[in-house]
This record gives structure tokens, C-alpha cells and sequence, in this order.
């Protein structure tokens, strides 16, 4: 369900299941953390077979599923979510065609999101009675702001890849989404990693700042012969 290729910076992670779109059950999403989990390479690029990202649930396990084993899904998938979040390199989400319910919300955990022009975005959920609950209350409002996260959850409508620009659900629309990847892993590794560190860091201003200052001289000693080329 989880197809792979690599090279030496970036490593492609692919959703399988067109046939589905790419929805992912309890199984699909355990290959899925288990290749975040085992990838090395500077960059993750995540992206779907066929004409869409990432369904999310698959509906067919779900409606199978009681209270505990509900809950149970629940946490498999915050888990993949906070695999792509807490990977050490960069993770870029490609997104080309449908991201639904639980497939926005993995992109949402996903350090930048690009889609192409034929993309759509939703959280249809709440037009059958559910939610996405793959972390999507707490990064939708992180990412959106909480009154655009309010409401485009509460309604359940789909916007399009201009629209979701405009958002702020993606960074950039591109024909290539792996293009963005590969621009990104042209850049120097210890340095990707330190900014995602920073960027990322959620404790307060003053210690923030401490960390980035301490991060900079780092680089400065790491790169000093790269540093001093640019100036000539």
C-alpha cells in the first residue's frame, strides 16, 4: 500500500490505493508510520497514486468499529501524523488531486504542502456525522487561524487549490509538486534540520530566541569556507 523510491536527499512515500483514493485503513497507515519511522534522507516527499492524495479514513473499516476500536483508529492515525511532524528532516506534502478528512490532515502535520492546480481540500466529515481525527482540531487552527479553521470545518464544504492558497492550506501551487521537493533537499541537510527545529519550537519568545542564536553560530563554525565564498 506504501510504495517507495530514494535517492541519497529525498525519499518518495506513496499512497497506493487508487482504486479507494487512497483512503487508508488501519493496516495502510502502520506501513505508513513504519516507513516515516525507518526513512534517513533529508527529505520526505508524500504524495497518492491516481487522481487523488489521501481519502483519509476508509470508511468501509469504520463503520465496523465500536467505541474502543474507533478510538483505536483515532490514535493509529495521530500517531502517523505526528511521525511526519517530529521527522528530523523536511516533509513536503504533494498534493495532486482530492485531500479529505484524514488525508488533509496528515498533510496538515507535513512541514509544506504544495498542490497543483486540479487539487481540492475538505473536511467533509461533519456532513455524515463525523470528524477527522488524525491531530486536525489542533493543526487546523494552528495553520488557518481558528476563525477560517472554524469555519472550514463546520461547514464541510471543498475548496479548490486557488482558494486553499489563499487559506493558507498550501504554500504554492505547481505542476510538480516533487519539484519543490527536490529544490528543497538541494540544500544543505544540518542546516534544513535546524530551521525545522526553530520553526517549529512552540516554547516562549526568550528561549526561542536563545535556541536560534546558539543554532546560527553552529552553522556559522559548520559553513564557514561556504560562507566566506559568498562574499567574494
Amino acid at each position: 500500500m506504501i510504495e517507495q523510491e530514494a535517492s541519497a536527499d529525498l525519499r518518495t512515500l506513496r499512497i497506493d490505493r487508487p482504486a479507494a483514493r487512497n483512503a487508508l485503513t488501519t493496516d495502510g497507515l502502520r506501513a505508513l508510520e513504519a516507513a516515516v519511522e525507518k526513512a534517513t534522507e533529508p527529505v520526505l516527499l508524500l504524495e497518492g497514486t491516481g487522481p487523488a492524495f489521501c481519502a483519509g479514513a476508509d470508511l468501509d473499516e469504520v463503520a465496523g468499529l465500536d467505541a474502543d476500536g474507533a478510538a483505536a483508529f483515532a490514535k493509529r492515525g495521530q500517531r502517523v501524523a505526528r511521525a511526519l511532524e517530529r521527522y528530523p528532516g523536511v516533509v513536503v506534502a504533494g498534493i495532486d488531486g482530492a485531500a479529505r478528512g484524514g488525508g488533509l490532515e496528515l498533510a496538515l502535520a507535513c512541514d509544506v504542502r504544495v498542490a497543483t492546480p486540479r487539487s481540492t481540500f475538505g473536511e467533509p466529515g461533519v456532513t455524515f456525522g463525523l470528524f477527522g481525527a488524525w491531530g486536525g482540531t489542533v493543526r487546523l487552527p494552528r495553520v488557518l487561524g481558528e476563525g477560517d479553521a472554524l469555519e472550514f470545518a463546520l461547514s464541510g464544504r471543498v475548496v479548490d487549490a486557488a482558494e486553499a492558497r489563499r487559506m493558507g492550506l498550501v504554500s504554492r501551487i505547481v505542476d510538480e509538486p516533487r519539484r519543490v521537493a527536490e529544490e528543497i533537499a538541494g540544500n544543505a541537510t544540518d542546516a534544513l534540520e535546524v530551521l525545522k527545529r526553530r520553526l517549529r519550537d512552540d516554547r516562549d519568545r526568550e528561549s526561542q530566541e536563545r535556541l536560534e542564536a546558539e543554532a546560527f553560530a553552529e552553522l556559522v563554525v559548520a559553513h564557514a569556507d561556504d560562507v566566506a565564498a559568498r562574499r567574494e
